[in-house]
């Protein structure tokens, strides 16, 4: 139950914010959630015993989302500079991991994030359906797995989701995607529109099972405890971290 009234809560919450808050809500939320995620992510580094990423992480993260062009030679530059900052790890072993941790944590949070606030800009149903889609997807991966679920998808990473209950997320993408497009997104054709979310589903699903591989590296279960019985804003929105990525970019070469 903990879990279904977080959920409704989240739900309202992200369809006003999506489709419906003016930009500098939209943009200040975006940046709560990208520091909140990032934080999640340094302590699951430090849980790896690793050097977590401090305050530059989240300066970079930030300029990374708001700056008006962050270029290829921008990410250059933050990675440059991180591999500096390794130089004052206690021990040089590790100053390799840590820079390398610390430019994955940056494009991994903002830089996904950054796809998001891109694909608002086209459109907030554009938004909406990057992440509606695998959210949609996750609640049928869940429900279906549970019910049917005999096949381990990954289970030296997650054990409890299946084969069944991938091929379930896709499926409903798809007719939620056959649905939503001619009423929302006309000027997409159908096919290209089932392409964009049987992809958007698939990175959901390898978002979803990266996190877990971080986590279960790190040896806990959730990446926080912020919002009751779902863990995490990490482990809220995993597979849509992928997904927005994937989404903008098929959707501009549409």
């Amino acid at each position: 139950m903990t879990r279904v009234v977080t959920g409704l809560i989240l739900l309202a919450v992200f369809v006003y914010i999506v489709v419906w808050a003016p930009p500098p809500v939209f943009l200040a939320v975006v940046a709560i959630v990208g520091v909140l995620c990032f934080h999640e992510y340094a302590g699951l580094v430090s849980n790896h015993n690793l050097r977590a990423p401090g305050l530059f992480g989240y300066a970079a993260g930030l300029l990374v989302l708001f700056l008006p062009r962050p270029d290829f030679v921008f990410i250059v530059l933050i990675a440059l500079l991180a591999l500096s900052l390794a130089l004052t790890s206690r021990e040089l072993a590790d100053a390799l991991l840590f820079a390398a941790a610390l430019v994955l944590g940056v494009i991994y949070v903002f830089g996904c994030l950054r796809a998001g606030i891109g694909l608002r800009h086209m459109s907030p149903f554009w938004l909406f359906f990057a992440l509606s889609e695998n959210w949609l997807g996750d609640a049928a991966a869940y429900y279906i797995g549970r019910w049917r679920g005999r096949h381990k998808l990954a289970p030296r990473i997650s054990p409890a989701k299946s084969w069944e209950g991938a091929i379930a997320s896709a499926a409903t993408s798809l007719i939620y995607a056959y649905f939503y497009f001619p009423h929302l997104l006309k000027d997409v054709p159908l096919p290209w529109a089932l392409a964009i979310a049987a992809l958007g589903n698939i990175a959901g699903q390898i978002g979803d099972l990266c996190e877990s591989a971080i986590k279960r590296g790190a040896g806990v279960k959730d990446s926080g405890t912020m919002l009751p019985g779902h863990g995490g804003w990490l482990d809220r929105i995993d597979s849509s971290l992928f997904a927005l990525p994937v989404v903008y970019y098929l959707a501009n070469i549409n």
